[in-house]
């Protein structure tokens, strides 16, 4: 999810510092980077058997202008982003100007690093409820005291932690999430999962606090989940059920884990962003860990993943634009601009522009802020409000993943630096999904295509060779159409070729007959078909001449191969992954077959289950 989440350094520092650069009679004040990730180099080092953090240095590098700052004991910082403190516009922007701030991102191999970032669910011991703002307050104080962190605050509330280039930040159910730094080996990222895991573990416990590891809240509703003192959410809250049925969802009940990975190029971002976004829905598959909701399996291997398909089209999916010969830095700016915005943050408040066009705030014509002009910082921020499969900043997100458990978390970093942070794998994959066709791509990640009539069947038996399934309990409510009562559009969709129901001749009611659907018989019903995708079917969607998993084999050997070709033995690191390959069975099927077995149609277990 990573919703905005991330704290930049300029939250650290005084306003007056501020490095200019001048090009084309333009100054900005570039200190405010949203993400802490990409400070340069002030590395936290860890071992790889660390079991608590090794304190980041105290002192940090803006940007490479030799501005240091030596902290005190435990600052309180203020709240993301003071973007009207820190910047500077002496001239409007121009798209050249947002093009050259993502191509900023490109850097040699050499440079590259990894971030990982990770959201877990709180909740009480003895109710299972989530963790109210009241608790997760306590703890975060705790917390800072006790480890050393730095404090974010917002409205006197607070909202988050910061400790070198890592951060402790709150999604808007209370999803707990760690931003971790740039490190250099996946060795030191599951060393940073490991400290985190033990200074939440520290304090939470004796809070009667415990965090689980999954995708999708399996127990409690929305109205049961709190809501985060934060003015961004606000604003999202209001919004989202304007523009899709499970925002809301996707902001209190989901938790992801992502990487953040570097490119040396425009071209090199092309190749990444492509192989990342095919590849997306097998990761999807390898890391399913959501089957339920509210208390019950809801039809679903990924709820999370099914989630993204309807909680804003305009700002999510898979991006089929990436794929043109054309693409590259512009063409994502393009796209960007025509995001409708959410907010601009102004004098420590957050204003509300959710619909807005920021094409109208480069021209100085936006309605919530008439004649004002955009920073860098407000694009910045209106980046991170977007949430495709892959996202581009000055670095790419892969963000296909649910949330899991210890091991998963070392585990989806490994999975996609070895593909492409390896030449050779990278190349590997660009040519394995070279021929696949958009529609093939989507149909994987797809939810379920709209209903169709009985023209568009294979014919009887073919239904499994093709990936479909016929779903004959969704007929007309008195049978045949044009003799029942109430013909039912099943999907509110392009009905039969856009035309609704379907003529059809007969009388009788009651069920179909499977054999005048399939073969054309004495009626035709409307009905639907539904598409074996990934949130539903994991590595067992059919693809092509065979399964996805069998693609997921091929893939997973490419990602163990680029590990090894990098020389820090970190190929370990898949061994979750590796297992689900092997078996075919992802964590959200297990997690299934422990509810219908020994725990008795309970998903209260889950919480010991996945318990960090």
């Amino acid at each position: 999810m990573a919703v905005v989440s991330q704290v930049g350094p300029a939250y650290c520092v005084r306003s007056e510092i501020t490095r200019g650069t001048n090009g084309h009679h333009r100054v900005f004040g570039l200190t405010n980077n949203i993400e802490a990730s990409r400070m340069k180099e002030t590395s936290v080092n860890f071992s790889s058997s660390s079991c608590y953090a090794t304190k980041a240095s105290r002192v940090l590098n803006l940007d490479g202008a030799g501005v240091r700052i030596r902290r005190g004991h435990r600052a309180i910082i203020a709240a993301s982003p003071p973007t009207d403190d820190a910047v500077i516009a002496t001239e409007p922007l121009t798209k050249e100007d947002l093009v050259k701030y993502l191509a900023s991102g490109c850097k040699s191999k050499e440079k590259w690093r990894i971030g990982t970032e990770h959201e877990k669910f709180g909740f009480e011991f003895g109710t299972l409820r989530p963790m109210k703002y009241e608790q997760i307050e306590e703890l975060l104080h705790s917390i800072a005291e006790r480890f050393d962190w730095e404090k974010i605050i917002e409205d006197d509330n607070i909202i988050g932690l910061k400790q070198g280039k890592q951060s402790i930040s709150l999604e808007p159910g209370g999803q707990f999430e760690l931003s971790g730094a740039p490190l250099e080996t996946l060795h030191q990222t599951c060393a940073e999962v490991n400290s985190h895991l033990y200074q939440v573990k520290a304090v939470a416990e004796e809070l009667g606090i415990g965090f689980l590891g999954i995708g999708f809240q399996p127990k409690w509703g929305i109205k049961d989940i709190p809501v985060m003192p934060k003015g961004r959410y606000e604003i999202m809250r209001n919004y989202m059920p304007k523009v899709g049925s499970l925002g809301l969802d996707m902001m209190f009940r989901t938790c992801t884990v992502q990487v953040n990975l570097d490119f040396s190029s425009e071209a090199d971002m092309i190749r990444k962003f492509r192989a990342g976004l095919a590849l997306q829905p097998i990761a999807t598959a390898l890391f399913a860990n959501s089957p339920f909701t509210e208390g019950k399996p809801n039809g679903y291997l990924s709820m999370r993943s099914q989630i993204w398909t309807d909680t804003d089209k305009n700002r999510t999916g898979m991006l089929p634009f990436v794929f043109d010969d054309s693409f590259g830095f512009e063409q994502y700016v393009d796209y960007a601009l025509d995001v409708p915005m959410y907010f601009v943050y102004r004098k420590k408040k957050y204003i509300d522009c959710s619909g807005l066009s920021f094409r109208d705030f480069l021209a100085g014509k936006l309605p919530c802020l008439p004649g004002e002009l955009p920073t860098l910082n407000d694009w910045e921020n209106h980046l991170t409000t977007i949430f495709p499969e892959v996202r581009l900043k000055r670095y790419l997100e892969m963000r296909g993943a649910d949330g899991g458990p210890w091991r998963r978390l070392c585990a989806l970093p490994a999975f996609w630096v070895g593909l492409l942070y390896d030449e050779v794998s990278l190349q590997n994959v660009l040519d394995i999904t070279a021929d696949w066709t958009p529609e093939e791509r989507q149909m994987l990640r797809n939810k379920d295509s709209p209903a169709k009539g009985a023209e568009d069947l294979p014919a009887k038996g073919a239904a499994e060779d093709v990936g479909v399934e016929v779903d004959l309990d969704v007929v007309l409510g008195g049978g045949f159409a044009g003799q029942g009562s109430g013909a039912v559009d099943v999907q509110a969709e392009d009905n039969v070729g856009g035309g609704g129901v379907v003529e059809g001749g007969g009388g009788g009611t009651g069920a179909a007959d499977e054999d005048a659907v399939v073969e054309g018989g004495i009626g035709v019903f409307l009905f639907e078909i539904k598409v074996l995708e990934v949130p539903k079917t994991g590595l067992k969607t059919p693809f092509r001449d065979g399964l996805l998993g069998h693609v997921a084999q091929d893939v997973l050997k490419l990602a163990k191969d680029g590990l090894e070709r990098r020389g820090f033995k970190e190929s370990g690191f898949l061994n979750a992954v590796a297992e689900v390959v092997r078996t075919g069975v992802t964590p959200a099927e297990k997690l299934l077959e422990m509810y219908h077995g020994k725990w008795a149609q309970s998903v209260d277990p889950v919480f010991e289950e996945l318990l960090y």
